[in-house]
């Protein structure tokens, strides 16, 4: 039985004011029957580690360098992440991939040096609703995917993948249970057919995941939970979403 994960990516939001009552109510409601991961803004990884020192929420990155030092000027390595106690990072987000055109062998160039550091890449894939409706969504995923299992070799089990149709990004959209549910036994069995540890990963279902959903999409065979946006930034909202993950 794979145990539910949930992962608030709270993108570029919040203050240290507003991260403090957030954090603050999230660890409150302790304790939760699933692993409960936020992954904040960089500024605030200090924030969230003293906060939840101590507690079993675990805290992350929203994106990593593919290099692990030198002069990247703007960019923060995994070493840094690892340095403030990160257990993830998200790579791949398709914000990341739309607006910095992140291609998928990059994708899986932050994943290979994120593992090898001892962080847990949460892999992000999915289509746009061009892509979908031009009944592309298999070849998309799969592509995604693949340049990450080929690249991790036999440490590909070891990441978490998150399925985030971009469609349902922030459009208040969201798949229903068996579309998601049929994307996400796609990315099982090509991860079968890698790793004899498939079926021991975890996969995240990402796009407009909310309290009165979540619970429809988590009950599926092949949905380990979620990567939660929007949904995220309160704490009430985060904690029916983690309350639905059993």
């Amino acid at each position: 039985m794979r145990r539910k994960l949930v992962a608030g990516n709270w993108k570029m939001h919040g203050s240290r004011a507003s991260s403090a009552e957030l954090l603050a109510g999230i660890t409150a409601a302790r304790p939760y029957d699933c692993d409960v991961v936020v992954c904040v803004p960089f500024p605030y990884l200090s924030e969230a580690a003293v906060a939840l020192a101590g507690s079993d929420v675990r805290w992350g990155a929203q994106d990593c360098s593919a290099f692990e030092q030198g002069a990247y000027t703007g960019e923060v390595s995994v070493l840094m992440l690892a340095d403030f106690g990160c257990r993830y990072v998200i790579v791949g987000h398709s914000e990341r991939r739309q607006y910095h055109a992140e291609s998928d062998q990059l994708v899986a160039d932050k994943a290979k040096v994120a593992l090898a550091r001892g962080v847990t890449p949460i892999v992000c894939v999915g289509e746009t609703l061009a892509q979908r409706e031009a009944g592309e969504t298999e070849a998309v995923v799969k592509r995604q995917l693949s340049a990450v299992i080929h690249t991790l070799g036999h440490c590909a089990s070891e990441m978490v993948v998150a399925y985030e149709p971009v469609w349902a990004i922030g459009t208040g959209r969201t798949a229903t249970p068996e579309q998601a549910q049929a994307v996400h036994a796609l990315l099982r069995a090509q991860l079968r057919a890698a790793t004899p540890q498939a079926d021991h990963m975890r996969l995240l279902y990402g796009g407009s995941v909310k309290a009165d959903n979540a619970a429809a999409l988590f009950a599926q065979p092949d949905i380990d939970g979620g990567l939660i946006g929007g949904a995220s930034l309160k704490a009430s909202d985060f904690v029916a979403i983690c309350r639905a993950a059993r």
